[in-house]
């Protein structure tokens, strides 16, 4: 009986655990200069070093966010064949226990952002 109780007791323990530390969609809330190029050398990097462009409420009204890749241009500035390709880049920015954390959609890398504050959305 106590050796049925002891591994109830680890298989509820765990349970516990990960239902406090589970994802939950968030939103960066009190955005400084920091958190901000944070956020942008962390996409850069999982972009493979190409350069982001954000807007100035990125993740502050939806926890997803869409990076389209920049079209390939020529000399002149104009596109080369006026279609995209590819599909843009999903990112999601989730609250996991007291970390932010930026996920991308498409392989499931995760970033902790240190220097931002976020919320639940």
């Amino acid at each position: 009986m106590i050796r049925s109780l002891a591994l109830a007791g680890l298989l509820v323990c765990p349970a516990c655990a990960s239902l406090s530390a589970r994802d939950v969609p968030a939103l960066i809330v009190d955005e400084t200069p920091q958190s901000r190029a944070e956020l942008l050398r962390t996409l850069g990097e999982a972009m493979n070093g190409a350069p982001v462009t954000l807007a100035e409420d990125a993740l502050t009204k939806d926890s997803m966010l869409l990076l389209e890749r920049q079209e390939p241009r020529d000399e002149r500035g104009l596109p080369f064949s006026g279609r995209l390709a590819g599909k843009p880049e999903a990112f999601q920015l989730v609250k996991r226990a007291s970390r932010c954390v930026l996920v991308q959609q498409r392989t499931g890398q995760r970033f902790t952002l240190a220097s931002a504050s976020c919320a639940p959305q």
